[in-house]
């Protein structure tokens, strides 16, 4: 028998310093590659219309692909995290995406661009869950607000330079250039990140302890924090006997038992509504005031609104969210959206479409970052990328399904159907996150250990640290 440390409490416990900040914004930037990639389409599939190379029909499959391409990737994402390493998924999905778009900018007809987007879409599918998985395994609880609102904010801003870029590269060099900017800046961003680390927590939970260690420590030195150094925080220490060397493979099952169903529920409630609400906020709703006779949704000022709050949104949970907790955050953003849908398009004059517009996007933008950022933290280390893999692929299953799911409710119930749907989906949400209280603290999460091959989990008794990490919210 010997004693090793428990890395998630010695991270847990870490102050906030170089090694996080450079991990942040090295995330951050992947993340902005994979928000330019999936919302270049707007201007790339008008521009190939004008120009002869695509049909509406190729358009609409394009679309499709893409989405399927996104559901893949997140459930590939979750397997290959958890079972090569987060080190080599973050890299892997980032040079999948950018080689490729710079190979679709060759593409010779749209049919091969069309396949090239269903591969390049898994790359982009798999980067959100392994971002946000980042974020929740290397950034202390009480700090992780913070930089969940900056990951989403790299994200507005890539949805923002998408926009920008595309008016003045697609007149310059036609639709090619963006798939080769796109293509640039993965790359960049990839040569940028390969010197990070594995996550120490999962090469512990994989029984790899001498690496966990030489990580943490690695990670301490950057933070400010050597061993045995006068004011380091107390860790806890974990026994490891032989026969827990090598951890096990745990099965996807596991999801689904008793100890567990209640994280996935909610985990899939969660991402769906937020998925689906920005899906439907920023897609549908210039649709709906065309229908009413309003061309404002088509002005510059509508526009703005809508790239502004993308950006304000997540900027706002910076400064909120590590304060009031992640939990109360998402509750306050979920009615806040379902308020805000409700009454936006009702709105009849110019500045109040585009003011209300604005709050609403913020909402929905701060909803759908603290959605995606806090399902990770759901799941324990051993199973905690398929957990949030799983849900983002079934959210993105959704969206595939979801523009026949809108367009039946227009038609049948109109506006009011659509925004009652919308409305409804968040305030449910909200609701079960309140009643639910899923607790994300580490001391519930290190209970949850592998069980055997049918995906039960059993306990497992570690000894608290005298100074435990507070409870995430």
């Amino acid at each position: 028998m010997d004693t090793r440390i428990n890395t998630s409490r010695r991270l847990d416990d870490l102050p906030i310093g170089r090694f996080h900040r450079r991990l942040a914004v090295l995330v951050g930037l992947g993340l902005f590659c994979d928000s330019f990639d999936n919302t270049l389409s707007a201007g790339v599939l008008a521009s190939m219309l004008d120009t002869g190379f695509s049909t509406l029909e190729l358009n609409s499959l394009f679309l499709s692909v893409t989405f399927a391409g996104l559901a893949i990737g997140a459930a590939f994402a979750g397997w290959l995290g958890d079972r090569i390493g987060r080190a080599f998924a973050f890299q892997f999905s980032l040079a999948l995406f950018g080689i490729l778009a710079l190979c679709s900018a060759m593409a010779p007809s749209m049919e091969v661009l069309i396949a090239l987007r269903g591969l390049m879409s898994i790359g982009l599918g798999a980067e959100y869950v392994i971002c946000y998985g980042m974020i929740t395994e290397f950034i202390p609880p009480g700090r992780r607000g913070r930089y969940l609102g900056l990951l989403g904010v790299f994200g507005g801003v890539g949805v923002s330079m998408s926009s920008i870029l595309g008016w003045v590269v697609i007149p310059a060099l036609s639709w090619r250039g963006m798939f080769v900017i796109g293509g640039l800046f993965a790359l960049i961003a990839w040569w940028l990140r390969r010197g990070l680390p594995e996550s120490p927590q999962w090469l512990e939970a994989r029984g790899r302890h001498e690496e966990a260690e030489a990580v943490i420590q690695r990670i301490e030195r950057e933070s400010g924090v050597s061993i045995g150094e006068p004011g380091q925080a107390p860790v806890a220490p974990k026994t490891v006997g032989a026969a827990e060397e090598k951890a096990e493979w745990v099965p996807i099952t596991v999801l689904f038992s008793r100890p567990v169903i209640r994280r996935t529920v909610m985990a899939l409630a969660l991402t769906v509504t937020c998925l689906f609400g920005s899906y439907v906020v920023t897609g549908w709703m210039p649709t709906f005031f065309v229908e009413q006779g309003m061309t404002v949704s088509k002005s510059l000022g509508f526009n703005a609104a809508i790239m502004s709050g993308y950006v304000a949104g997540p900027l706002v949970c910076m400064f909120i969210v590590d304060r009031i907790g992640r939990r109360t955050s998402i509750m306050a953003f979920g009615v806040l959206s379902a308020v805000f849908a409700g009454l936006y398009p009702f709105m009849t004059a110019p500045a109040l479409v585009i003011t209300v517009g604005f709050i609403l996007v913020a909402t929905v933008a701060s909803f759908l970052t603290l959605g995606l950022g806090t399902t990770p933290e759901f799941f324990p280390t051993a199973f905690r990328f398929r957990g949030g893999g799983f849900s983002q692929t079934v959210g993105r299953i959704g969206l595939i399904f979801s523009p026949f799911i809108v367009l039946w409710l227009f038609n049948s119930s109109g506006v009011l159907g659509v925004i009652l749907a919308v409305c409804g989906m968040y305030v449910v949400v909200t609701l079960l996150i309140g009643v639910a209280g899923v607790d994300t603290s580490r001391d519930v999460l290190e209970q949850i250990a592998p069980g055997d091959d049918t995906g039960d989990v059993r306990p497992t008794v570690i000894p608290a640290a005298p100074q435990a990490a507070p409870p995430t919210s």
